[in-house]
């Protein structure tokens, strides 16, 4: 009995009413990824336009040696619900996930797939629209402004440098894949993904890619209300889902930074200084669990005994710097020991 073929790539296509692109994306596709190896899993999110019924006709074109699976949702569930449809059901060694409205070029898929297949210590590629000197074509001012700002967010939670973490072209090893668990149903996915990633100690390469926007007459269906969304999947992805000891380390220093805050100014000025403090603490717990944390909370405590008025100040600060140092220190100290849950 002959053997299946051996799937190397997986690319997973989420379509809701792309019935003015999909010919153009097959086509593509047949150009840059027509090899016996590769599977194509386009998911309908129930679509109510003719797309389905052009995805069904796929299958009939009798020039493909790609694999195509075609798989549907009866009810519009999301761009992320739909991805992890498909991811569920590829086989391949690499996933690589293509929206299909044409606003990224295949080609950059292609170069992508080639790197990720050629050098075995890269597991995670991202797309990205501001790296590259490629050929871009956006005029949607705020919504580029508010991925910029949410890119930012997630490197300062997640101490990374990503320039682009909404761009919707990404290619994954499987083992990456394996780790994860999607959850999020709406374009929040992009975050949901990228916060697993990093959380799994992968690291994300990025790769400069084309890009042309499409108007909201052309069915572009991202919006800037989706952009805000995206500020609560950026705090729940943070501060939320973690472990408990996490959890118990924000609480813990968002409270005891807080009381050093109110310590500052008056008044309002006060206020803001506990809001601030709060947040610099939270920060801290996601870094340091309790017993690493408590040192910091000890050398701002011994700090406070020396200097007075503004010297006090400046005091605390010198001090709380030290205790980062030394709580980084004892960190790495038992990073492979019984005792790293606890610092």
């Amino acid at each position: 009995m002959p053997q299946e073929n051996k799937v190397n790539l997986s690319i997973v296509i989420p379509v809701f009413n792309e019935e003015n692109f999909l010919d153009k994306l097959f086509n593509d596709l047949l150009k840059y990824f027509n090899n016996k190896d590769t599977e194509v899993i386009i998911v309908d999110d129930g679509s109510t336009d003719k797309s389905t019924d052009i995805i069904k006709n796929l299958n009939k074109n009798s020039e493909k040696n790609f694999q195509l699976k075609t798989l549907r949702l009866d009810i519009n569930s999301g761009k992320g619900k739909a991805l992890q449809t498909g991811i569920k059901n590829s086989s391949g060694e690499y996933i690589l996930l293509q929206d299909a409205d044409l606003e990224l070029d295949t080609k950059d898929s292609h170069e992508m797939y080639q790197m990720i297949k050629n050098n075995e210590e890269i597991k995670c590629i991202f797309g990205s629209r501001y790296l590259s000197g490629k050929l871009k074509k956006n005029n949607y001012f705020f919504n580029n402004l508010v991925g910029k700002i949410n890119s930012l967010i997630f490197n300062i939670f997640f101490s990374q440098s990503i320039s682009d973490v909404h761009c919707g072209l990404k290619i994954l090893h499987k083992s990456v894949i394996e780790k994860i668990n999607l959850s999020v149903n709406d374009f929040g996915i992009e975050i949901d993904l990228a916060s697993q990633i990093v959380r799994n100690n992968f690291f994300i390469y990025e790769f400069g890619v084309s890009y042309y926007f499409r108007t909201k007459a052309q069915g572009k269906k991202i919006t800037w209300l989706d952009g805000i969304k995206s500020f609560y999947y950026l705090i729940k992805a943070r501060f939320y889902d973690n472990s408990s000891s996490t959890n118990l380390s924000i609480l813990y220093s968002s409270i005891y930074m807080s009381y050093v805050g109110s310590h500052f100014g008056m008044g309002l000025g006060n206020s803001l200084f506990i809001i601030f403090f709060f947040i610099f603490g939270s920060i801290i717990g996601l870094h340091f669990k309790v017993l690493s944390s408590s040192i910091i909370l000890f050398c701002i405590f011994v700090g406070s005994f020396f200097g007075k008025g503004n010297g006090t100040s400046l005091s605390v600060l010198v001090f709380f710097i030290l205790g980062i140092i030394i709580s980084r220190y004892i960190k790495k100290y038992f990073a492979n020991s019984n005792f790293k849950n606890y610092f």
